[in-house]
């Protein structure tokens, strides 16, 4: 990350927080995402036009609803009559407790409704616990006030995806062959708050983690909770926090590289299935390790479900796929800083992510981020 010295990004979230995190009832409010990463990768100058361009998106935060406390709290999880409220709480919340044990007593309690807001409020949470995460000692108000907006934003908007039968994965194993076996829904009518509801089934994965995805049991009646030593051997390893990070990292790649094949069966909600994951992905290093394997399965049932609702029935052509070849890391995000769309802008940042993370430069995964460029209108 670029040192923001400039104290450009605290600026950009004191402005925001006066917004609310949404639009018209339900459109998420982008803004600050899309300002993390825009400093974040060098492009801080940008932030404060960008911002002004985006204002016409802003609504203002609407009125409480009722207060919510440790004793009504269950009541009103999942109630967007309290995106006010929730906020409030979690600034309650953060200035009593140190940010990582607010996380670690809410990230588990939150995580089924991973689906909640079309994962926007889970991808929230990443870029603001990534802001905290870089500087621990000189965390600031106004990033330690983000979080609250984003725990809050997914706690009024908590929803957890229908309960899911469980297919065979993939023989080999990957996780991008898990994503191609993910079947589509039949009905892709309307927008995804009418389409996850038609969910009926995911494949398994990872393949040795015997577990349903989260939402497809009750707490306490599968496999993640039995005793280390009546698990099998395979599923134990699985459920391993290490190996369970390197399986996100994959199912990150994998969604990413997916994108630049099939983005065009939606170009904007597909971005998602590459960005909730790679939410999870950067919230880790802040969690308990034992909640490690139960967020992988969170976020492959987020990306999966993602994938099940808008992939196209084809692949892109081999003759349309784009090209990187040329193009630095540096010259991707500047082109999707100058695209302005804050979802070419979100996915570019993680398709940045999966390319630093490479063993040299992940041509496939630039290609995608230059392919939301082309199929996401530019916002300026």
């Amino acid at each position: 990350m670029t040192d923001d010295t400039s104290g450009t990004l605290d600026e950009a979230l004191q402005r925001l927080h006066a917004a609310g995190p949404e639009r018209e009832g339900w459109l998420s409010n982008h803004a600050p995402m899309a300002v993390e990463a825009l400093v974040r990768h060098g492009q801080e100058r940008t932030v404060h036009r960008w911002l002004d361009r985006y204002r016409h998106k802003l609504e203002e935060m609407p009125g409480s609803y009722a207060r919510i406390t440790e004793e009504n709290w269950r009541e009103a999880l999942g109630d967007p009559r309290h995106l006010a409220d929730w906020p409030a709480y979690f600034g309650r919340e953060l200035s009593d407790r140190p940010w990582r044990d607010v996380l670690a007593v809410w990230w588990p309690r939150l995580l089924p409704g991973i689906a909640g807001g079309a994962t926007h409020p889970l991808i929230r949470v990443g870029h603001a616990v990534r802001t905290l995460l870089d500087d621990p000692d000189g965390t600031t108000a106004p990033r330690t006030a983000e979080l609250a907006h984003a725990l809050g934003y997914w706690a009024a908007r908590h929803a957890p995806l229908p309960p899911l039968a469980q297919l065979p994965g993939p023989a080999s194993g990957s996780a991008a062959d898990a994503l191609a076996a993910v079947e589509p829904i039949a009905d892709k009518s309307g927008g995804i708050r009418e389409r996850l509801p038609r969910l009926t089934a995911l494949p398994v994965w990872p393949p040795s983690a015997r577990t349903a995805p989260p939402t497809a049991q009750a707490p306490g009646h599968g496999p993640a909770d039995r005793p280390e030593d009546a698990r099998r051997p395979e599923e134990a390893e699985a459920r391993r926090p290490e190996e369970a990070r390197r399986r996100l990292v994959e199912l990150v790649r994998a969604a990413t590289h997916r994108y630049a094949t099939h983005g065009h069966g939606e170009p904007v909600m597909l971005v998602h299935a590459a960005t909730a994951p790679n939410a999870v992905l950067r919230v880790l290093p802040a969690l308990p390790r034992e909640l490690w394997a139960p967020s992988l399965d969170a976020a492959w049932a987020a990306s999966a479900a993602v994938t099940a609702v808008y992939a196209p029935s084809e692949p892109l052509p081999a003759d349309r796929l784009p090209s990187a070849a040329g193009v630095t890391p540096e010259e991707v995000f500047a082109r999707a800083a100058a695209h302005g769309d804050e979802h070419a802008i979100k996915l570019t940042d993680t398709a940045l992510d999966v390319a630093q993370g490479a063993r040299g430069t992940d041509a496939t995964a630039l290609a995608a981020a230059l392919h939301a460029c082309a199929l996401i209108d530019p916002a300026f």
